[in-house]
């Protein structure tokens, strides 16, 4: 599963780097589908990422603020911290975390540890699938989806 969370993350950056080419305006528009803009939609997948897979290894979630990040650079800032500490965490996971029951503040049901880090890769997935559409309406770059061909292996 570790390969999967590299491969977002190779994708991410690849996307840091092309929608860096483009004005504020364009990061801040409001768009169709996600979250509502690019910065927006950029910024939710690291909070979403970070919240939870701290929240499943007993750590606080620490909901930082759109506010606080408002320019592209500000939020690839962050999602570059974050992964300092989810690398060791996804190192550190067994197989036999996989069906661990773990419970998240803002939900009432339960999932296993396994589902839940399938769902936080798939999360990043559907949305950088928005990027990609929104990319192609406004006619720049889209960033390869494929897995093949990154040195990734499962």
């Amino acid at each position: 599963m570790e390969s999967l969370f590299v491969y977002n993350w190779q994708v991410r950056d690849e996307w840091f780097k092309v929608c860096g080419e483009l004005s504020e305006q364009q990061l801040r528009q409001e768009r169709i589908g996600g979250v509502g803009s690019i910065l927006n939609t950029f910024f939710h997948i690291v909070d979403v990422e970070s919240s939870w897979i701290r929240e499943i290894e007993g750590l606080e979630d620490l909901e930082p603020s759109l506010e606080a990040h408002m320019t592209l650079d500000d939020v690839k800032a962050l999602s570059d911290q974050y992964r300092v500490t989810l690398k060791e965490i996804l190192l550190q996971s067994t197989a036999k975390n996989e069906d661990r029951i773990v419970k998240v503040s803002w939900q009432e049901e339960s999932y296993s540890y396994g589902e839940v880090l399938r769902h936080v890769i798939a999360h990043e997935i559907h949305h950088i699938g928005q990027l990609s559409v929104w990319a192609k309406e406004i006619g720049i770059e889209r960033v390869s989806a494929n897995f093949i061909g990154r040195g990734l292996s499962c």
